[in-house]
């Protein structure tokens, strides 16, 4: 185990009881994995990459949890008109190129993630209900608060695997 199961933020949930809140602890457990798994490090341990070419790395990850946060919640579902964090026509990878070894960005990749997931969580809990809908980004239709939770959920678990593989390369860490 990464933490003793008394220690794991993960494990002192509230316990759901319905769809909603059952969607959104398990959402809650995987952002508490990917925060787990860059805890202790460095901004050049954070930034350092996998193995080349490739330009994945845990300060990148956030960066791209945020930015897939923003899309979700702030785009697609609430309507509202924002710019991408870290992407652009230029740099389609920004999220991943753009994490350098520097606390400044360390810190402001951070602050952009937890106001996302803060906006996402009170979008979550205020919805009224998980049949809303917004304009599907990635295909014609729209999609649901339902679908657009398990997905995120999908998304936390398979960028954690990259996390745990990252983190183990980074200082021989591992667990879950």
């Amino acid at each position: 185990m990464f933490l003793p199961t008394d220690q794991d933020p993960r494990e002192n949930g509230p316990q759901p009881s319905g769809e909603r809140s059952t969607l959104a602890e398990f959402l809650r457990r995987q952002r508490e994995t990917l925060k787990l798994k860059c805890a202790g490090l460095d901004a050049e341990q954070l930034a350092r990459r996998a193995v080349e070419p490739s330009t994945l790395s845990l300060l990148g990850l956030v960066r791209h949890l945020a930015e897939v946060e923003r899309i979700w919640f702030r785009r697609c579902l609430a309507g509202q008109d924002v710019p991408s964090l870290y992407r652009s026509a230029e740099a389609p990878d920004g999220d991943f190129d753009g994490a350098t070894p520097d606390a400044a960005a360390v810190a402001e990749a951070w602050k952009a993630w937890h106001a996302e997931v803060a906006f996402a969580d009170h979008f979550i809990a205020t919805a009224p209900d998980l049949e809303i809908t917004g304009p599907d980004p990635n295909k014609d239709g729209r999609i649901s608060l339902r679908e657009i939770l398990i997905h995120m959920v999908e998304e936390y678990a398979r960028h954690n695997g990259h996390a745990d593989l990252l983190r183990e390369r980074i200082d021989g860490r591992i667990g879950m």
